[in-house]
């Protein structure tokens, strides 16, 4: 193994900005383009569904290779696969923001996810693995900093793009993050690798990407197409099969892609499980966020936007208080505390929010929830990435990060679909005396209702009325649920009767941490890890 722990604290400030910076191009590439939708569509000539496809096939070839290109940063060193990948990522950005056409621009946004997934986990890999451990927990809060208000800031920048310029300049900012990542990194950022003596687990690789494309592509296309739409089905069988073929696969291995066996542990178990929630819930509530400043207070993209800035930078200065706060109070304590505020969020705005009360309303319910998500998740994080050696830190990474972008898109999925449930089922008695036609335009939402209004002649601010309060009655749908997914989180956090991560003597000299001195599997795992 080759890692190195950096001492020079100017060193260590110069690596942490240098990832920082790589992941904020990542993280803002994510959701800079959902602005930009009519745009696309306008220019390309494209359909509402390939233009779905020219944000999604982004984020599902980044999730999807995130664990193989991870465990290719572990051997290959960490600081090459980084650079490639800002080489790529800004290659594929260049080409999408000159795309004459949606092929074209289909094809750059997969070579960015490819690009991406090299990049995302070895960040954290390299702060990780050149951090001394005093410092390693502040560093993560930093780096679940950028990564939970990346993406809101990155739609702001967008936003902000679309009205002065042309959606064609939103590549501009991530390529010229790029290239000062490259800079930084090449400057500052050593090099660290794992010395194996066994062979990649290629077929390990494959099955995690069908596994998590599958699950990811089943989320996304659920609320689109239809749960029961035979696409969604054959990849939700596909998520399946790749994800129980890949767990059978890797407890038979002698060097796994991931010890699916680590789950066993409690940290890991607890810190995963905290951040999909985390994650799930943050991403379903933007989501449904936007399209309410839109569609109900009837504000432009930009001042939505704007809007929901105060989230993202609380949520931001509490990822980097709470490693602070950690060290005084607990990580678990932390956790548990992030969570309660979150709830609390998500139950004021279900509470406070109507179609006649104004932001004021909405403020305190993201302000909850933005402290609340900053402070869950670097100790989330640090449970995940603590869980494996140092020298396997690009797949404990990768496994932070599909767990992240794993629950963002069940998150998406979930309460966007509750919201429009309710929306339909409150409408539907909203409705009576609206001639049929407009009827069935206006339960497919509230876009589609305000949109009818305009034919509507005297029954159209009457009909506008309607679809505001019903899609204030799905969002509380949406905000309850949010509030339970927050209390059963909660109670799995509480029910752990020991911390999520303890100081623990390491065996001889081998980095792998062991739980419990006396437990023969600890020793096992711990000679297999030593072996490479």
């Amino acid at each position: 193994m080759n890692t190195t722990l950096v001492s020079d604290g100017r060193q260590r400030r110069s690596i942490l900005i240098a990832v920082s910076i790589a992941l904020m191009a990542v993280i803002a590439s994510v959701t800079g383009l959902n602005v930009a939708q009519p745009d696309l569509a306008v220019d390309f000539a494209a359909s509402q569904s390939t233009v779905l496809w020219i944000i999604n096939v982004y984020i599902l070839s980044l999730a999807a290779l995130l664990l193989p290109l991870g465990a290719v940063g572990d051997r290959w060193g960490r600081k090459p696969v980084l650079l490639v990948g800002l080489a790529v990522f800004g290659v594929a950005n260049v080409a999408a923001g000159l795309a004459p056409t949606a092929g074209i621009m289909l094809a750059a946004r997969v070579l960015a996810g490819v690009g991406a997934a090299m990049i995302m986990p070895v960040t954290l890999a390299v702060i990780t693995s050149t951090f001394p451990e005093k410092e390693r927990g502040r560093a993560i809060g930093v780096w679940t900093g950028v990564a939970g208000g990346g993406g809101l800031l990155g739609m702001f920048l967008s936003a902000v793009l679309i009205d002065v310029a042309s959606w064609r300049y939103l590549f501009v900012l991530p390529v010229a993050l790029v290239l000062v990542a490259i800079a930084a990194a090449w400057r500052s950022v050593p090099d660290s690798r794992e010395a194996s003596s066994h062979s990649y687990d290629t077929a390990g690789a494959l099955a995690s990407v069908v596994a998590v494309a599958g699950l990811v592509f089943f989320l996304h296309e659920g609320p689109e197409k239809g749960w029961g739409a035979p696409g969604t089905i054959v990849s939700l069988l596909a998520g399946l099969l790749g994800t129980a073929g890949f767990v059978a696969w890797e407890l038979r291995h002698r060097a796994p892609l991931l010890d699916v066996r680590l789950f066993r542990e409690r940290g890991l178990a607890t810190g995963s499980v905290a951040l999909l929630a985390v994650f799930g819930v943050q991403a379903g509530v933007s989501v449904v966020l936007y399209p309410f400043f839109q569609t109900v207070f009837g504000w432009s993209g930009l001042l939505s936007t704007v809007a929901l800035l105060p989230m993202a930078g609380l949520m931001m200065v509490a990822s980097g208080l709470a490693p602070r706060l950690a060290e005084r109070a607990g990580a678990r304590a932390t956790m548990a505390a992030g969570i309660v505020l979150a709830g609390a969020g998500l139950a004021l705005l279900a509470i406070l929010v109507s179609a006649d009360r104004g932001y004021l309303a909405v403020l305190p319910g993201m302000i909850a929830m933005g402290l609340g998500m900053g402070l869950s998740m670097p100790p989330a994080t640090e449970a995940i990435t603590s869980a494996l050696p140092r020298e396997r830190q690009g797949v404990a990474s990768a496994l932070n990060d599909v767990t992240r972008e794993f629950g963002t898109a069940l998150g998406v999925a979930l309460l966007g679909a509750l919201l429009s449930a309710g929306y339909r089922s409150a409408i539907t008695p909203r409705l009576d005396g609206v001639p049929a036609d407009l009827a069935d335009t206006a339960r497919e939402g509230i876009a589609n209702a305000v949109e009818a209004a305009h034919g509507a002649g005297d029954r159209g601010q009457a009909l506008v009325r309607a679809a505001q309060e019903s899609f204030v009655d799905g969002w509380r749908t949406a905000m309850w649920a949010g509030v339970v997914i927050m209390v059963v989180v909660l109670g799995y956090v509480l029910v752990r009767n020991r911390p999520l991560w303890t100081v623990r003597k390491p065996f001889r000299s081998s980095p792998w941490p062991l739980r419990h001195a006396g437990c023969g599997a600890g020793f096992r795992r711990a000679r297999q890890y030593r072996s490479g």
